[in-house]
């Protein structure tokens, strides 16, 4: 399996993402807005680590926007910094030492980039504010595919070459592939690409023959019967109506289960201040219409975190990705 092998270009990406955030960690503050200040002086910036239109860049905007609509007067704008499959946006955020007019759209890459690469951060390095919630993969594959579920596709693995697509050598994709041959059994061929767009476009053109998505990414494609789902990866089957009929990996036999969490992060060594202020606001984002839309627009699972509870969230998913992530 080529899971977790960065190419040439990744792996170029990150360690330029690792040298920025060393250098960044020298100048921590001097020319971050609002440095050391108990709240966000003039406008904020939003950092999504990944391009525009996947999952980070969608939670990214959704918290901005969630944010400004219970804080009159706040202004978010949302800053693409892509490459490094996430190293260049954390490496960025990283040079804001202290400063509250900064946040991020984290995601599982925080996790599993400083445990398969050399990278100047860890999750430790930032301020915790919100988990907005989980949001577990799909398998899935062309209606003409002969798997049928997931136990078939362990099963086809272990007779035959099987390429499944993955969005990146160290993302969650490639830990529910990790764990089929760690724990099912299975031997699939990954192969990385750049986010799940190619992924899904490797998958619809015959690159490959399985993916792991998740439901916002390829609802488009069940409603046009261009795929179908063979299992979710999750403790427990989706409630929404159009997901509710997918069963889980676990009743399948196959023990699987991971969820890639949506979460919004600040620098370091903010002001406890300015750290209460975001958590405060969080929070009533949280109850907010806007967070309910986002939730299901996205088909997440609403299980929020905030502050501490959030850090314990990251350090306890951090030891489970410890053991199917490698350098």
């Amino acid at each position: 399996m080529r899971a977790f092998i960065p190419g040439r270009r990744m792996l170029a990406a990150l360690c330029a993402a690792a040298l920025l955030g060393g250098c960044a960690i020298g100048s921590a503050g001097q020319d971050s807005p609002g440095a050391g200040a108990a709240r966000p002086v003039g406008d904020v910036t939003m950092v999504v680590p990944f391009a525009a239109g996947g999952g980070s860049d969608i939670a990214g905007r959704a918290m901005a926007d969630g944010l400004v609509s219970v804080q009159p007067g706040l202004r978010i704008n949302v800053d693409n910094r892509e490459g490094g499959q996430g190293a260049v946006g954390y490496s960025y955020l990283l040079g804001k030492q202290g400063s509250p007019n900064y946040l991020l759209a984290a995601e599982t890459s925080l996790l599993a980039l400083p445990l398969s690469v050399q990278v100047a951060f860890t999750h430790r390095s930032f301020t915790p504010i919100m988990k907005l919630g989980e949001d577990f993969t799909l398998l899935v594959a062309r209606p003409d595919s002969p798997m049928r579920s997931c136990a078939d596709a362990v099963a086809h693995s272990r007779t035959r070459r099987v390429l499944a697509g993955i969005s990146g050598a160290v993302g969650p994709d490639a830990v529910v592939f990790a764990q089929m041959e760690r724990l099912a059994g299975a031997d699939f061929d990954t192969v990385p690409y750049e986010g799940g767009g190619e992924t899904l476009a490797a998958l619809l053109g015959g690159q490959v023959e399985l993916a792991s998505l998740n439901p916002s990414e390829v609802m488009g494609q069940f409603r046009a019967g261009q795929l179908k789902a063979l299992c979710v990866f999750s403790d427990q089957r989706y409630t929404y109506p159009e997901l509710a009929g997918v069963p889980t990996s676990l009743e399948q036999g196959v023990p699987v289960s991971f969820a890639q969490f949506r979460g919004v992060i600040a620098p370091g060594g903010l002001n406890p201040a300015a750290r209460q202020y975001w958590i405060e606001l969080a929070r009533r984002f949280a109850d907010s219409p806007a967070y309910r839309d986002y939730v299901a627009s996205e088909y997440l699972q609403p299980r929020v975190a905030f502050g501490e509870d959030f850090a314990a969230y990251l350090a306890d998913n951090e030891r489970g990705l410890a053991q199917v992530v490698r350098r």
